[in-house]
């Protein structure tokens, strides 16, 4: 067993412990039994932090949408509010967090599919991602405020097409971040 650790550095740990099992062997091998099996704790303890399978699900998808936005918060602090500026900002630091989580980012999205609960957490996490984005663009944009909300939830899945398709090889990095550029400025930003 693990020496014990205060709550929240605990449950970093469980996520950190459950991100590998997935990178590793797939969403099927992620149990609560299997993490805390591996993360060296008894299984009261990863129940009580997750209380199911999809709780943990939930909780590393959370995790990873949490580490994205204060990236894009960051990137966009400092950067001046011009439309190429910008574009290029949230295309590249989507994807760079992409990159950086690593296919089980896409992996952990795939499993969330199916059960209520997970499926109302996508729903949420897409349309807050979607919000941020146009609150992001949309001072540069001539377009209504719904309509740039309403682009940024196609956005969102265009963007985690790309990442797919970086993660897997089958496009570089600069030109999916292009692509996203010329797609934000033309259909977000001129209208």
């Amino acid at each position: 067993m693990s020496k014990k650790l205060p709550r929240p550095e605990r449950r970093a740990q469980l996520l950190d412990v459950a991100s590998a099992i997935v990178r590793e062997e797939g969403t099927d091998a992620l149990t609560l039994g299997s993490l805390a099996e591996r993360a060296g704790v008894s299984k009261p303890i990863a129940y009580s932090h997750f209380e199911s399978r999809s709780g943990l699900m939930i909780a590393l998808s959370k995790a990873a949408m949490d580490r994205q936005v204060a990236a894009l918060a960051a990137a966009l602090e400092n950067a001046p509010q011009e439309p190429e500026q910008v574009a290029r900002i949230l295309s590249s630091a989507y994807l760079e967090c992409a990159l950086t989580i690593g296919p089980e980012w896409h992996a952990i999205d795939a499993a969330l599919r199916g059960d209520a609960t997970m499926e109302a957490h996508q729903r949420r996490t897409r349309q807050d991602h979607a919000a941020f984005y146009a609150a992001a663009i949309q001072p540069l944009s001539k377009l209504d405020s719904k309509v740039v909300q309403r682009r940024c939830v196609g956005l969102i899945g265009t963007m985690e097409a790309l990442s797919a398709e970086v993660m897997e090889g089958g496009m570089p990095l600069d030109v999916a971040v292009d692509d996203l550029v010329a797609l934000i400025r033309k259909w977000l930003i001129e209208g």
